[in-house]
């Protein structure tokens, strides 16, 4: 039996307790499957038309008022449990019955992206008791599409010096003067949390060398609208030694390339067009990889953290208002329960003000805090670029930074910019694809063609102001904001970029914790996969489990020391004369990919839930290549059946969500939408179920 709960009775829970009647046994059931059909009559079709109060409107948590692709993002399966990944991190079932038993956390994370998950691991890494929860998968939102760069912010060094030496220098110099300070703070700060992530976690990230083309020696119209600019390409590897110098020299130094030798190094650049390149370093790595890292090490930690746990209403004491809790669904189950903590901090990027709904009172006048922008970005052959070599064309045609990376065995392209609210789905706009690919053949010998296109997508990025602050303060910020309600006690933190995840961890948890803080250890602790000395990994791989050396490689770049718990899960060769390509092939799960069936079952492990986690995160199949993820649902899903304990039933309900999710990525074609025939009315009953199911409880 649920705890009771002393709070005020949201919106949605006043509803009559006798509604439920309204749902039978059998809606019941049917809820999963409808879950799917939700998602797909969303992206499809408009939804039926709410009748329901403007307040009950505002704030019933309902899978087609919260986002129209969510309902593909989890079937209810009811996984069996499964081994703990090391024996040593809990299992996701056990996370769920340490979140259903604990009295009362010291700080309750709601979100599990890249700041969410090292908040996690910050606070628990100084001893408090911590939850968090993510209603997706981590990284399946915002943190698993940046443009895999941990970067300094070249392009914020531009904008701050270009700032400066604006005509605001004379007329107000003082703000002007704040404004490059700041900006240049968070440059240097982002150096240092690059420093951290290549030194301390280098099984993680590695530096990328990036080229800068130069077809003339003078810009005009400049980039970011100061004369100046136009002068860059005469001083770029001045610029880029000061930009070595903001890390003290820790990065590779940065280094001019002549035209005679592009064709050795960047044989796909057209070297007759240049003058010269310019070439500086940043890091790269595989962000939804690095995000699991960081919230398996939060678990290790100690951190009851779990994905596919949604908070669905907010806990207010009656007499204060203060928030004391949350009411919380596990999305694979459909079971509600309550988490008290003494703080709640939300870490949503640009959902954060969903979340913020949640919390705010009936009568209160809410103030929007985040908005958000897409950036998309495409994926093209390998042959596209050298496999160890990236571009930077700083000065497009809409004055955009476009991106041109070697990444997993592909080549990555991106990102626009375009301000627009963020759902859940990452279908890209086709405009924004040809676009890009009419870009990328801007210093090339030969085009990018569109049909080139394996798999597109679109991430947001959060633009965050301070809805508390004073009349005035509340500026839209390039760096994080953090803000407390003055009523709730509730924080949230948004903004900021991949680089600081660390950084803005530290800070929220300081925020929250306030005198008494301990000292944060987050610096010195190394991610999970990096325990271990993986210099010569491959290397016994190879000769212990006859793997190739493309999958070897490709195992140890990914999971670190723990590549060696994923090819436990592989059945050892018995025949001496096989040779290991054989035995690769047999273990693949696409042609082409490195990708092999131990990374589903160990993906399981790690808290994997769907066949859409397995081939969007966990392998990155769905990224690099739309066509070849829809070819492997059906083998994903046989094996997670295996591992999880599903029905035939719930694994073909999972198998029509993955084939809905993934149809949304954009490919070498525009995808055809399908006609499909629902009933409206067995949709908005079984979407009312577990509304109805929290309303009982609140009401007992």
């Amino acid at each position: 039996m649920l705890r009771a709960l002393s709070c005020r009775q949201s919106t949605f829970a006043r509803r009559i307790s006798s509604s439920s009647s309204r749902h039978s046994e059998k809606n019941h059931r049917r809820q999963p499957f409808v879950a799917v059909l939700v998602c797909r009559r969303n992206f499809f079709s408009s939804p039926k038309k709410n009748t329901k109060s403007n307040n009950e409107q505002n704030f019933r948590p309902n899978f087609v008022a919260r986002d129209r692709g969510l309902g593909c993002t989890s079937v209810v399966s009811n996984p069996q449990e499964v081994p703990s990944p090391d024996g040593i991190v809990v299992s996701r079932t056990e996370q769920l019955r340490k979140l259903q038993e604990a009295d009362e956390y010291d700080v309750l994370v709601i979100g599990g992206g890249a700041t969410g998950a090292g908040a996690a691991l910050d606070a628990a890494s100084r001893g408090y008791s911590v939850a968090c929860l993510e209603r997706g998968d981590f990284a399946s939102e915002t943190s698993s599409r940046s443009t895999k760069l941990i970067w300094a912010g070249i392009k914020y060094m531009g904008t701050a010096v270009a700032a400066l030496l604006s005509r605001e220098l004379l007329t107000a110099p003082v703000s002007t003067v704040n404004e490059f300070w700041g900006e240049m703070k968070m440059v240097y700060n982002c150096h240092r949390e690059r420093r951290f992530m290549v030194e301390k976690q280098n099984h993680l990230c590695h530096w990328i060398p990036i080229v800068i083309p130069f077809d003339r020696w003078h810009i005009s119209p400049p980039p970011f609208g100061h004369p100046l600019y136009g002068l860059f390409p005469m001083v770029a590897p001045l610029v880029l030694k000061f930009y070595d110098a903001l890390s003290w020299f820790s990065c590779p130094p940065s280094f001019v390339l002549t035209r005679r030798k592009i064709p050795s190094i960047f044989p796909q650049l057209d070297a007759a067009k240049l003058k010269y390149c310019a070439v500086f370093y940043e890091a790269q790595h595989n962000d939804a990889r690095t995000n699991l890292a960081i919230a398996m090490t939060a678990a290790k930690e100690g951190a009851n953290i779990c994905n596919y746990v949604e908070m669905r209403d907010v806990i207010k004491d009656e007499k204060t208002g203060k928030a004391i809790g949350v009411m919380a669904v596990d999305r694979m189950t459909n079971q509600i329960f309550t988490i008290h903590a003494k703080k709640i901090v939300f870490c949503g990027g640009p959902f954060t003000d969903s979340m913020r709904k949640l919390e705010a009172s009936p009568n209160e006048t809410f103030k929007p805090a985040v908005g958000s922008a897409h950036g998309t970005h495409i994926v093209l052959p390998g042959y596209y670029c050298p496999s160890n070599f990236g571009l930077l064309d700083f000065n497009t045609s809409d004055k955009r930074f476009l991106f041109y990376l070697p990444w997993q065995g592909h080549t990555l392209v991106g990102t626009t910019d375009t301000k627009t609210e963020a759902e859940t789905l990452p279908r890209p706009p086709e405009e924004e694809i040809e676009w890009i690919v009419k870009e990328s053949s801007k210093y090339l010998k030969f085009d990018v063609r569109r049909r080139d296109v394996l798999s597109s997508w679109r991430g947001w990025r959060p633009l965050a102001v301070d809805p508390h602050a004073d009349e005035g303060g509340g500026s839209v910020s390039r760096d994080h904001v953090i803000s407390e309600h003055p009523t709730t006690g509730v924080i949230f933190i948004a903004g900021g970029k991949w680089t600081t995840w660390r950084e803005m961890a530290q800070a929220v948890i300081d925020h929250a914790v306030g005198t008494e803080k301990a000292s944060c250890r987050t610096l010195d602790i190394t991610l999970w996969g990096g325990e271990g000395d993986i210099d010569n990994l491959s290397i016994e791989l190879i000769q212990d489990y006859d793997l190739s050396e493309v999958t070897a490689k490709h195992l140890v770049k990914t999971y670190g020391i723990h590549a060696l718990d994923v090819c436990k899960l592989i059945l050892p060769t018995t025949s001496s004369c096989e040779n290991a390509t054989n035995t690769t092939n047999k273990q693949l799960l696409a042609e082409d990919h490195p990708y092999i069936k131990a990374e589903v079952v160990y993906a399981c492990r790690e808290y994997a839930c769907t066949i859409e986690d397995i081939l969007s995160r966990r392998t990155r199949l769905a990224f690099l290549n739309k066509e070849a993820a829809l070819k492997c649902i059906h083998k994903v899903g046989s094996i997670m059946q295996r591992e999880l304990g599903w029905s035939s039933r719930v694994t073909e309900q999972q198998i029509k969500a993955a084939e809905v999710y993934i149809e949304s990525y954009g490919g070498g074609v525009r995808p055809q939408q399908p006609i499909i025939k629902i009933n409206q009315e067995e949709v908005e009953a079984d979407n009312n179920n577990i509304d109805d199911a929290i309303q009982q409880q609140q009401v007992a």
